[in-house]
């Protein structure tokens, strides 16, 4: 695409500027180092932080905590989100959402229906992150 658009963007200015051969580098210098060399972006990423089962915990309590409908002085691993905790089904929704925000990975509706205390939840994130220690 872009060899098409310089390839007639130079054979239009030269159709104008055949007359004098200065005129024709200024034209056709910039067209050309454009065509020649492209611009190339480069990002850098770092690595995610390493997760060990404190660390995991911690981050799942934290998000739960800073949930608004969850009593923080209710929370454990083992609270039951409906029976314990009164979560209803658009809870537990943005609940998941947040723990997709927090570990940075998509949970599938069907593994996310599974979950029915932060433990389920801590030891899927373990299992997928590969967390042992």
């Amino acid at each position: 695409m872009l060899r098409v658009v310089v390839s007639t963007a130079i054979r239009t200015a030269s159709a104008r500027c055949l007359s004098t051969t200065a005129v024709q580098k200024k034209i056709f210098t910039p067209l050309m180092i454009t065509a020649s060399k492209p611009t190339l972006q480069i990002r850098w990423y770092s690595a995610k932080a390493p997760l060990t089962k404190k660390t995991l915990e911690e981050r799942i309590v934290l998000v739960l905590s800073l949930y608004d409908k969850i009593d923080a002085k209710k929370l454990t691993m083992d609270s039951d989100f409906s029976k314990d905790l009164g979560l209803d089904s658009l809870d537990h929704v943005e609940v998941v959402m947040a723990m997709e925000e927090e570990f940075g990975f998509e949970i599938p509706d069907g593994d996310a229906d599974r979950f029915k205390t932060p433990r389920d939840i801590f030891q899927y994130i373990a299992d997928k992150e590969d967390v042992f220690e």
